[in-house]
């Protein structure tokens, strides 16, 4: 296998001198959670860590993308298969258990989870630990997402958290589609893509595909 030829096509969007000396944590792969590591995966990620506890039921297979033969297996453990099935030089740390505030975590983090106290939560361990930090949210069809790359990120993201019981409830049957996930995971690693070049990246980003509208903050405001 030719690895430059591998790449040829993404070098420019897709610095691998800047990507190969990162290693990148995802936090929960489910819908999103796993289409970032197969995304991250193909574009040549060299490490990645995946944190969830879960383990793979029927509901998981036509919203997730995860396959029948998954069925059982715990979620870190499937995720890891098939990214090294896409790339074979990948290091797959698979941490089946609840994030904790103490764990040891990468360069990156995409938080993935379905709690907006869980995502506090994460906020609050890594937003020192890390250089770039990504958040997908997702409701039927519509996505958020966040990043916090450079300051005007970091300050913004704080004021996206609120308590728990203010969060959209609904029918869980509603609530996610493959699609959604595919598209959410593809617009944070566009804004990661565009941080590794070191470009301004939008951190918030709202997109309603029933509608056919985005909407993005280019700049977050003082407070």
């Amino acid at each position: 296998m030719d690895v430059n030829e591998r790449y040829s096509r993404q070098r420019d969007i897709v610095p691998a001198q800047r990507l190969k000396n990162l290693s990148i944590t995802i936090i929960g792969v489910g819908a999103l959670g796993r289409q970032l590591a197969i995304q991250l995966a193909a574009m040549g990620a060299p490490k990645l860590q995946l944190i969830d506890f879960d383990t793979v039921e029927d509901g998981n297979l036509a919203s997730q993308g995860y396959h029948e033969i998954d069925l059982g297996s715990l979620k870190v453990n499937a995720t890891a298969r098939l990214c090294q099935l896409t790339n074979s030089s990948i290091t797959v740390d698979a941490a089946p258990e609840r994030f904790r505030r103490s764990m040891a975590v990468g360069d990156v983090v995409f938080a993935a989870v379905d709690a907006i106290s869980t995502r506090e939560l994460i906020w609050n361990a890594v937003k020192d630990r890390t250089t770039f930090f990504g958040d997908g949210r997702m409701t039927a069809e519509v996505i958020r997402v966040l990043t916090a790359g450079d300051a005007a990120g970091r300050r913004h993201y704080p004021t996206t958290l609120f308590a728990q019981e203010e969060a959209f409830t609904g029918a869980c049957t509603s609530k996610m589609t493959i699609f959604t996930a595919n598209i959410a995971a593809g617009l944070l690693l566009s804004q990661f893509s565009r941080w590794l070049r070191g470009l301004p990246t939008d951190p918030d980003l709202t997109l309603n595909l029933l509608s056919s509208e985005m909407t993005a903050m280019t700049e977050a405001p003082c407070h």
